[in-house]
């Protein structure tokens, strides 16, 4: 497969990833009816790691992490998910929804700054302009929800820490893709999130493990957990993985943003939440800064390959 191509098939792989993730959204708020945060994380990585297991034992996925160390992808697993999730969910707590939402949204914008000096990869203006163009989609969702919420220092903290962990995943991940595959990535992540997410619900529920299940009583539950942690974790993830090894992090940071073009269209079609002609326009403007910076990237010889040594 020539690079081309190779490039093609990594947009697509984050096009659906992204996509995937669109969802989730509308999955998590239905989940989060019956379990509380930690308890809904918990069931989500555990499934997932599970499943991963799964897939081993099946013996058409082979890993082998002992020459290589586990250093860099534990790195990676408290990046995204662990401190991504514990960020983001009391920024959101402790916070409005539009600021939330704005702040989360320049996770493409400060992966692509970063990315210049760390990873080696230039960055064209153009680039940067459509991305913020992108950014701004994004931000006009965020005021049309008119959700309220007083901002403290502790949600402005979170998600600043979201904001950073989210940005960190992006550059190690396609730092570290010369060296570690997908699936190695995915695997040591989703382990990684088990433990921590299990350990605080337990904490959370004080190591009652009754209330740890009864949420899988429900069949609504069942369904959004299978959907959050097969889909949304192994594959959305392993996607990103795949990505990444392929794209800079500019070209693939943006489509981070498509996630709420999808979460603006599932909310409308399965939750009969309000969609505006505004809503159309900010979504059409999030599309069109993601297709610009992918119009606007260098030639594919001037791209540094991961890690950004020189081929």
């Amino acid at each position: 497969m020539n690079r081309k191509s190779t490039q093609t098939t990594a947009m697509a792989a984050t096009v659906i990833c992204h996509i995937i993730w669109g969802f989730s959204f509308m999955f998590s708020r239905m989940a989060l009816e019956s379990a509380s945060v930690f308890q809904l994380l918990s069931h989500r990585f555990v499934l997932a790691f599970l499943g991963m297991n799964l897939l081993l034992l099946t013996g058409k996925v082979r890993m082998d992490l002992r020459k290589k160390g586990i250093g860099p992808l534990l790195l990676l697993g408290l990046m995204q998910p662990v401190l991504y999730f514990i960020g983001e969910q009391y920024g959101i707590l402790h916070s409005s929804t539009i600021f939330s939402g704005v702040m989360i949204a320049n996770i493409p914008i400060v992966a692509t700054l970063a990315s210049w000096p760390i990873l080696k990869e230039k960055t064209t203006g153009r680039q940067l302009l459509f991305s913020l163009i992108s950014v701004g989609g994004v931000i006009g969702i965020g005021l049309l929800s008119g959700s309220g919420g007083a901002l403290d220092l502790i949600g402005l903290a979170a998600l600043l820490l979201a904001v950073a962990s989210a940005a960190a995943y992006l550059m190690l991940s396609r730092g570290i893709s010369d060296r570690y595959s997908p699936f190695e990535r995915t695997y040591v992540m989703m382990a990684l999130s088990s433990l921590v997410f299990t350990a605080f619900s337990f904490l959370e529920s004080g190591f009652d493990l009754s209330a740890y299940i009864k949420p899988f009583s429900g069949t609504t539950y069942l369904i959004s957990i299978l959907y959050l942690s097969l889909l949304s974790s192994v594959i959305a993830f392993f996607l990103s993985g795949y990505a990444l090894t392929h794209l800079t992090v500019a070209r693939e940071s943006v489509f981070s943003n498509l996630t709420t073009v999808v979460s603006v269209f599932a909310g409308a079609v399965f939750l009969h939440e309000p969609f505006t002609w505004l809503s159309l326009i900010f979504c059409l403007l999030i599309l069109l800064g993601i297709w610009g910076v992918q119009r606007a990237a260098q030639k594919p010889d001037q791209q540094m390959p991961p890690g950004g040594k020189s081929s």
